[in-house]
């Protein structure tokens, strides 16, 4: 039901112009929306999206975190590759970071959030135990803990998805 209606306003937003909607753009959303919703496997229990996405609570905690402690480690992570480009200390590595996460939501969101801060990629996930292997510009440790390399992400995603 999350993705038919995220699907549906998604469409009517982008199509609307400043103006009043015609009929049509509603029935051509409400197709839009009923090819999503099919097309993204309902019937698959690791992949069902519930009636928790649409949680005020969850939305807001998301807003927090994408707002508050992801921009900030945004703008350091921009900072520290920047510097490491100049001066040239880069010892790039694949490293193992045990997270935790079991859910699906919640290790696309880490990785997510992982690999659009600059310095790190996360290059794979195992789903069975929620390891992740991370690219990292500078291996410092070769067993780093999730905050060497990703700060406070966890702790929020286990807030946002929970």
């Amino acid at each position: 039901m999350f993705v038919f209606v995220l699907s549906f306003i998604t469409y009517l937003l982008l199509s609307w112009s400043g103006e009043a909607l015609p009929a049509y753009e509603y029935v051509i959303a409400l197709i839009v929306a009923a090819i999503a919703y099919c097309s993204l496997g309902r019937n698959k229990k690791s992949r069902r999206y519930g009636a928790d996405g649409l949680s005020p609570k969850r939305w807001g905690l998301f807003v927090c975190y994408f707002f508050g402690p992801f921009l900030w480690a945004l703008v350091k992570a921009n900072i520290d590759v920047a510097l490491r480009i100049i001066t040239g200390r880069v010892k790039p590595g694949i490293v193992k970071v045990q997270s935790g996460l079991t859910s699906g939501l919640a290790q696309t969101v880490l990785a997510d959030s992982i690999t659009l801060t600059p310095g790190t990629m996360t290059v794979d996930v195992d789903p069975e135990n929620g390891d992740l292997y991370v690219h990292w510009i500078y291996v410092s440790d070769l067993h780093p803990t999730e905050d060497m390399v990703y700060g406070s992400f966890g702790e929020w995603v286990r807030r946002i998805t929970r």
